[in-house]
């Protein structure tokens, strides 16, 4: 008995010290783990995704640092987004670029279909939505695909929330009326910007009524492209103002935010993201201006805009017509791009003609120029332009130069190669008859007399000649008188003038 006792006595020793240990172990790990958010990021190319993760982690950081520190700490791990469902993740700095304020995980998807859709659906569980955004990339190498692109990716994204649990659809829920109800945390000094003295977002007709569970950002690339669509296809304001005034009817009815990027300018990216995911610097306040003027450089953050100020941007637009249509055109499940895409730009009949789709309607304005060569929008100056030459881009304009010159460089090489000696084409004695033929006879005033170039180059010939009889031992004395004869006549011609007797001595 007394050896059962004192083994069970150890035992639990033990088992307290074991119990000990790991409640501190977890409390430690605990308090070095670091908030985790998750970033969906929906559309674009493997490239384009590439190029948005550079200008959001560049963004990050601050501009004060040197290009060594820069290059140290923006270092984008690697990304791996070839097939289906892509990953990589990003450390998020505070101000001082010392402490990590959360790590982001990145998971990337470059095509909105329904195979996909189980990949999708664990990333989204009770405990990750509220850690959770949504990016969608759109590029203006072709904006006459957006508002398509866009609808399937929000088809998409409801299949997915409609196949979740009811626990993890009553997060979602909550998290929307959170984000309805929150205050605008903007600066209200930007142009434009309505608050109400409360601070509280007012909800209108037709705002926050399609919401996704998550908060939803549009980013359209590559703004630096809107000069070639000017130059090669005659695109005016009145195109960017249509396109941004639809975009924004579309997504305030999901409360999602959209902006504007190019190269080596990420337009507050980091601000707008940080704001969806909750990432708050502890040394700095975060500061996000609307911006709706500059049209390379569009901001509208979440819960900013209204109908109100999207009426604003051009008059005539049916902004209710547009709503319904987008409300009843997610209903559907995705359908694959490319085949659709096609199909509506070939077949007017492949949509609605009833006015009921909003895609139509878009794409009837903002046309693809490759396959319809006039622009057929309102008030357009433009329409039945016919485009005649395609010019490439800067880089590619260089590159084929570069090309073209390193070939001529060669080829000047092997000509000069092949001609060791360089030869003459023409001797100025010779005569040629194709030079005459252009130039005809050639005369000049020389002392009051007329001189015929052509009469004087064959005296001058005539006279090496005879020198070169004189030098001959062998010549005879017709010759010098042949001599003589040539250089009386040579003097007789200097002192003669045109149509007139030779003078006197």
């Amino acid at each position: 008995m007394s050896t059962s006792k004192r083994s069970s006595t150890v035992s639990s020793k033990d088992g307290l010290k074991k119990n000990i240990w790991s409640s501190m172990l977890d409390s430690a790990a605990t308090g070095k783990r670091l908030p985790e958010k998750n970033l969906l990021i929906l559309g674009g190319t493997p490239e384009s995704q590439r190029e948005f993760l550079e200008a959001y982690s560049a963004d990050t950081l601050d501009s004060s640092l040197s290009n060594e520190k820069r290059k140290g700490k923006g270092k984008v791990p690697p990304v791996a987004n070839q097939f289906a469902l892509g990953y990589t993740y990003l450390d998020v700095l505070d101000a001082d670029q010392e402490d990590t304020l959360a790590r982001v995980s990145a998971y990337l998807l470059s095509e909105p279909s329904l195979s996909f859709a189980p990949l999708l659906k664990p990333l989204l569980t009770p405990q990750s939505i509220p850690e959770t955004s949504v990016v969608i990339l759109l590029d203006w190498s072709d904006p006459w695909t957006w508002v398509r692109r866009l609808r399937e990716w929000v088809r998409l994204l409801r299949h997915v929330l409609v196949s979740l649990d009811d626990e993890t659809k009553v997060v979602m829920e909550e998290n929307m009326t959170q984000w309805r109800e929150r205050k605008k945390g903007i600066d209200t000094s930007s142009t434009g910007s309505q608050a109400t003295s409360s601070g509280s977002a007012i909800i209108g007709p037709g705002e926050w009524d399609e919401g996704l569970g998550v908060p939803l950002c549009v980013v359209c690339q590559g703004t630096d492209k809107m000069e070639k669509l000017e130059r090669d296809h005659g695109w005016s304001e009145d195109e960017f103002d249509f396109i941004h005034q639809f975009m924004r009817t579309l997504l305030v009815k999901h409360g999602a935010s959209l902006i504007y990027t190019k190269p080596f300018h990420a337009n507050n990216l980091h601000s707008v993201l940080h704001s969806s995911l909750g990432i708050h610097s502890l040394l700095k306040k975060l500061s996000l201006k609307a911006n709706f003027i500059e049209r390379d450089k569009i901001l509208i953050p979440t819960n900013w805009d209204s109908w109100a100020k999207i009426r604003v941007i051009r008059e005539g637009s049916n902004l209710e017509g547009i709503s319904t249509a987008w409300s009843i055109e997610i209903q559907d499940p995705p359908e694959p791009l490319s085949d659709r895409n096609d199909e509506a730009q070939d077949d007017g009949s492949s949509e609605e003609d009833d006015g009921t789709s909003a895609v139509k309607i878009y794409e009837q304005t903002i046309k693809d120029p490759k396959r319809n060569t006039s622009l057929s929008y309102p008030g357009s100056q433009q329409s039945g332009n016919k485009i005649e030459v395609e010019t490439l881009d800067m880089q590619g304009f260089l590159t084929k130069q570069l090309e073209v010159l390193e070939q001529l460089k060669i080829e000047d090489e092997k000509d000069r190669a092949a001609k060791k000696t360089p030869q003459l084409e023409m001797s100025p004695l010779e005569d040629n008859s194709r030079v005459n033929e252009h130039i005809g006879p050639v005369q000049f005033n020389m002392g009051g007399i007329q001189v015929d170039a052509d009469d004087m180059l064959q005296k001058l010939k005539d006279r090496e000649a005879s020198r070169s009889q004189r030098k001959d031992p062998v010549s005879s004395p017709g010759d010098e008188k042949a001599n003589n004869q040539a250089l009386a006549n040579f003097f007789a011609g200097l002192v003669k003038k045109p149509g007139g007797s030779p003078r006197g001595a």
